[in-house]
């Protein structure tokens, strides 16, 4: 007598049902204490996350006030932009001065005499070109049947070996009487100035090196000079400087000075000063930042708080003592005297930086302006000398933000906690497969049995009823 054990027809019972409760009834406890310990640790592993980006967040708003860079940024100011433009660099002094630009630099540009009817067909003869600039450089160039036109001669003296001051180019203009197109060879010194100004000569294999024919109509005799090189002249206070460029950086140290126009007599005030706006704008990103990471620092520690918004719920180290650590040490570390400062000034709340009694910091910028304008230096000691507050809170979130450091060995020990967890979870879920194969085994031998019982009573009933 076949009996389909599983579906209880030998004892009407829901077998499958009966084994997946019991199997639920047992392993859930152990799955759901596991379960309450994987989200503990993941709530605290990515509180700690947060806490390591509030951290470094903070601590990239802290460079500049460090390196003490921005306590060195200038600007500069000219009276008269059109005649000379100013920028400064780190390394610029605070001053005024008087300038003057007597003369602008130029570079030379001389265009040959001779008319050539095609850049790709007429010949400009053969020989050697020989380029010499003042400086001393040279190079030359042998003219051949492969190179003799107007056109490969442009080429070939942009490509030339050794060529490092001069450009050639060409020119379509009307001929001397007026009847038509020609071209010319341009040449252009690379740079201003008469260091670089330039001479052509060589040797013409027509054997005349002196005539208007041949090769030698390239030498410097046979060209006109439409600009003459000339060198950058100015005035500082009085003090003449020649340079060959009209971009100058070496005359007023730290600043570059930007020659528009020539206009001798007249005086172009430069006024190099602390970039106060640069100051006060990096001071602010600092302030922010501090607010910042006060709010996550809070929000991860808050009792009946929510670390997302979504709800009531605790801080993800609500009572952790890393996080009363990091608390206590970024705290200490930004409102403590400054030792290692030199002036007046030795802590954040005396330049205008300060904490109210709930922790957020605020600039006071006209208090911050009055010390600036009082002790300047003693203001960036405040933040990037030895004992600074961005030196000392710099050095701190190293150590904490460090590999192998407090937080990423806590955070490594969090997931080998999850991993454990998760080799718990299939250890419970093995034997709960095995306890569920070895109820289905008893139900359905019940099953059977109970069938048996039930086809032999049958049996009986009916043999009785017919005696």
């Amino acid at each position: 007598m076949s009996i389909v054990s599983t579906t209880g027809i030998g004892s009407g019972i829901d077998i499958n049902s009966l084994v997946s409760q019991l199997v639920t009834a047992e392993g859930q406890p152990a799955f759901n204490a596991i379960q309450r310990q994987e989200d503990a640790a993941n709530a605290r592993l990515s509180g700690l996350g947060s806490l390591k980006s509030g951290l470094s967040d903070f601590q990239t708003a802290l460079a500049s006030l460090k390196d003490g860079s921005v306590f060195k940024t200038h600007t500069a100011s000219s009276s008269d932009e059109s005649i000379l433009k100013a920028t400064a660099g780190a390394s610029a002094v605070a001053g005024s001065y008087s300038l003057e630009v007597t003369q602008l630099a130029k570079a030379q540009k001389s265009i040959a005499k001779a008319e050539f009817s095609d850049i790709t067909t007429t010949t400009v003869g053969t020989g050697t070109l020989s380029f010499t600039a003042t400086s001393g450089s040279t190079f030359s160039l042998t003219v051949d049947s492969s190179n003799n036109t107007l056109e490969k001669m442009r080429d070939a003296i942009n490509s030339a070996s050794g060529n490092s001051f001069v450009s050639a180019s060409i020119v379509n203009v009307d001929n001397a009487a007026g009847t038509g197109t020609v071209s010319k060879l341009v040449l252009t010194a690379k740079n201003s100035g008469t260091t670089n100004a330039f001479t052509v000569s060589g040797s013409d294999s027509d054997g005349n090196d002196t005539d208007t024919s041949g090769l030698s109509q390239l030498f410097s005799t046979n060209f006109d000079n439409p600009s003459v090189a000339q060198d950058a002249i100015i005035k500082v206070d009085g003090q003449t400087a020649t340079r060959s460029s009209n971009t100058i950086t070496d005359v007023l140290p730290g600043v570059t000075l930007n020659l528009q126009s020539q206009e001798p007599g007249t005086s172009v005030n430069i006024d190099i000063g602390v970039d106060k706006a640069a100051i006060t704008k990096s001071i602010n990103s600092f302030v922010t930042a501090y607010n910042k990471l006060h709010t996550t620092t809070k929000d991860l520690g808050k009792y009946g708080g929510s670390t997302d918004g979504s709800g009531d719920g605790n801080g993800a180290l609500i009572g952790d003592a890393t996080l009363r650590y990091v608390t206590s040490q970024v705290r200490t570390n930004t409102t403590s005297v400054v030792s290692s400062a030199t002036g007046n000034y030795n802590s954040l709340a005396l330049i205008g930086v300060k904490i109210d009694k709930d922790g957020v910091m605020s600039l006071d910028s006209t208090q911050l302006d009055t010390a600036l304008a009082a002790d300047f230096d003693s203001v960036g000691d405040v933040f990037s000398s030895s004992d600074g507050v961005a030196t000392r809170l710099d050095s701190t979130l190293t150590g904490l933000l460090q590999s192998g450091g407090n937080l990423d060995t806590q955070q490594s020990s969090l997931k080998k906690q999850l991993t454990t967890l998760e080799d718990r979870r299939t250890d419970v879920q093995v034997r709960m497969d095995n306890f569920q194969k070895s109820l289905q085994k008893q139900f359905t031998a019940m099953d059977v049995l109970v069938g048996q019982f039930n086809s032999t009573g049958s049996f009986l009933t009916s043999w009785i009823n017919n005696l």
